[in-house]
Order: structure tokens, then sequence, then C-alpha cells
């Protein structure tokens, strides 16, 4: 068998993740199979095997997918100015969250199981995704509000990401949702995305 170049593998990787948002898209997390995502592949399901090995690895590819395509976002806008307010960078930074809805689909789910279903590699890719959105908020904070001290970004990065697991379930409310909340008489507000998480860092950053 002829040996694939690392270009033909990440070509590869990038297939069988592509196919796994692709059903992401329509289909809940459970409901998704190996086979399923085989189905929407050019090539065996076997084949699959190759680059993960198991549907969580695939997931956790995707995830740290989101979180390269946020740290482009949060790139831009660390590049892009020379001064920003608090409202300015809480603004920015809820609109690069508000365009990144899958991530925090994801983020809503149980990453506990999904990380231990995974080997080792998969798991430290992931982490260096996600470790890159801690370094560039740091650095946002660092540049942008230099008032804050150590203690104060270390307290804004460790309560602004645990918040952010909470945001997709709060705005993304389905009509079934709605209906059961109507006949339970939950008082309840709708808010968008960017609405929830500007209202968090406005606050955060106001504390600081």
């Amino acid at each position: 068998m002829t040996k694939k170049t690392p270009e033909q593998i990440a070509g590869r990787r990038e297939e069988i993740v592509n196919a796994c948002e692709k059903l992401y898209g329509t289909m809940s997390f459970r409901e998704i199979t190996l086979k399923e995502i085989g189905n929407e592949v050019p090539f065996s399901r076997p084949t699959i095997y190759n680059y993960f090995k198991t549907k969580e690895e695939i997931f956790l590819a995707l995830f740290a997918r989101e979180y390269d395509r946020w740290n482009a976002d949060l790139a831009a806008i660390l590049n892009g100015r020379d001064a920003l307010s608090a409202a300015e960078l809480a603004a920015a930074v809820a609109g690069s969250l508000a365009r990144r809805e899958q991530l925090l689909k994801l983020l809503s789910m149980n990453n506990y199981d999904m990380e231990a279903n995974s080997r080792v590699e998969m798991l430290t890719a992931f982490k260096s995704s996600y470790g890159e959105s801690m370094r560039l908020i740091r650095a946002l904070l660092g540049k942008f509000r230099p008032e804050m001290t150590g203690e104060d970004i270390d307290r804004f990065v460790y309560l602004f990401f645990p918040f952010m697991f909470g945001i997709y379930p709060y705005a993304a409310v389905t009509e079934k949702q709605k209906e059961a909340m109507r006949e339970a008489s939950v008082d309840f507000t709708y808010h968008t995305v960017y609405d929830l998480t500007y209202g968090c860092l406005i606050r955060l950053l106001g504390n600081a």
C-alpha cells in the first residue's frame, strides 16, 4: 500500500471531520455513529479507523477546529486595533462568539465522556487549541485593559471560560422547550448569544 503524505493524511482527516460537522447540523451527538459518518465520506468506513479510533475523537477534532476558528477571530481583534474601551472589547469578543455557535453547542455537551474516549495525542491536540484561546484572551486583556493585574486576569479567565459552557442552552431554546416552560409557568427571558456574552463581559471588565 502506498504511504500517504502528511498532506493526504490531513486531507482525509478533514473529510471525516467535515462529515461529522455536516451530520451535527441536523442530528444529536448520541444519534451520530461511525456508520453514519462513514456514509458521508468517499471511502470505506474501516478506513476511518486509520485516522480516528472512536466517534469521540472525531468530535474532539471538530471541537479543536472550532476553537481554532475562534482563535483566528480573537487574534484579529488583538492585532486590529491599538486601543479598545471596555465596552468595545466586550462587544468585539461577544461578536466573535456569536459567530461560533457550533463551538458553544459543543461546549454544552458532556466533555468528560468525549475526552475519556479519546487517545492522549488527540486530547493533547484539542487542549492546544483550547489553551490558545485562553492565551489570546489573556493577551487581549493585557493589551486593552493594562490596569488589570495578573490576579485580575486570572479571575476573569476562570469566570468567563466556565460561563461559556452555559451560553448555548440559554440562547438556543427549541419550540418544545418554550412550550414546556409556558406550561410550567417559568418566567424566562430569551437572549441571543451576543447579548448573554456581552452582559457577562461588561460586568467582568467593570469589576476588574
